[in-house]
């Protein structure tokens, strides 16, 4: 296969832990090429025809430079088998246009995620659409609601700003805590951007869940523990990553979920979940197969590729 895989500038990610570079690895060892692209380069020629300013990529762990990008060239879309949108959020206006284009790689061209699934499904408001799962939830631009909720509930909660990532932007709001007002007001920009308040699970201590599904199936799980001094389980702010399995809750929600993300073209899934709850669901670049493989689980990398393989227009 020729494939295409659109990302952040490649120099910036880890070569041992970034998936999107495992994926890479993955299809150079099967006897693929892989060209690279950050999404600025996307363009559509005059008729409507995507392309894209591209580079060869050849990836190599053990060896310094880790990254060899060839020089630069205008290639269609339609003449890649496969494109694989592994640029991080935020979702913001670029990232749809950027979407808008990849819809026009041409009918051969399996793009992943599908771009429809990929505009569809925002990270934190999509889990709204399985209501049995997720904890109680409020969305809203005005600070004055959530204030309301905090002060007649009996349970602290998490708010998070509806376009964020990376647990950039979360915080616990206690209702006996002054500083509520001024961390509603800088979450919302003053009513100009929307946040979602979830009731606070205790269950995050012991961590928060990262399910892979696969065309709709598990995969591989891990779990995220957060530091002692620390409220997020994220990996890049400190949270350690330790070897799981999943509950007869998880399957559930991954069978109920899974189906929903396939119908979607939503084919490489990163499901959040804490204790028995659903929290996100992480279409964009969602990431955990390296620490899974490490802990002892599946090669996703290498499943993600044989799919592509399978699935592919002659």
């Amino acid at each position: 296969m020729r494939i295409l895989v659109i990302m952040d500038p490649v120099e910036q990610a880890n070569v041992h832990k970034d998936t999107s570079i495992g994926f890479v690895l993955a299809a150079q060892r099967r006897g693929h090429t892989v060209s690279y692209a950050e999404q600025r380069a996307l363009y559509a020629r005059p008729g409507g025809q995507a392309a894209v300013r591209c580079a060869p990529l050849t990836v190599q762990v053990d060896a310094t430079p880790h990254f060899i990008v060839g020089e630069a060239v205008d290639e269609p879309l339609s003449a890649f088998h496969t494109v694989w949108m592994r640029k991080d959020p935020p979702v913001d206006r670029d990232y749809l246009h950027a979407t808008q284009l990849l819809d026009h790689a041409g009918p051969d061209v399996l793009v992943l995620n599908r771009p429809t699934g990929l505009r569809d499904a925002n990270e934190k408001l999509w889990a709204l659409q399985f209501p049995q799962f997720t904890p109680e939830t409020l969305v809203t631009r005005e600070p004055e609601r959530v204030r309301a909720w905090l002060a007649e509930a009996s349970f602290p909660l998490v708010v998070k700003p509806v376009d964020g990532h990376g647990g950039r932007g979360v915080f616990l709001l206690n209702k006996d805590d002054r500083n509520v007002p001024s961390i509603l007001e800088t979450l919302t920009e003053d009513g100009r951007r929307w946040v979602m308040a979830q009731r606070y699970l205790p269950a995050a201590r012991e961590g928060d869940k990262r399910i892979i599904l696969l065309d709709g199936e598990p995969r591989g799980a891990i779990l995220r523990v957060p530091r002692a001094d620390e409220n997020r389980g994220n990996i890049h702010v400190g949270g350690s990553v330790v070897a799981t399995t999943l509950t007869a809750r998880e399957r559930e929600i991954c069978a109920v979920v899974g189906a929903r993300c396939k119908a979607a073209g939503l084919v490489f899934v990163g499901l959040d979940v804490i204790g028995d709850h659903l929290t996100e669901v992480n279409v964009t670049s969602p990431t955990g197969i390296r620490e899974i493989l490490a802990l002892g689980g599946h090669d996703i990398a290498d499943e993600y590729v044989q799919w592509c393989e399978r699935n592919v227009r002659a």
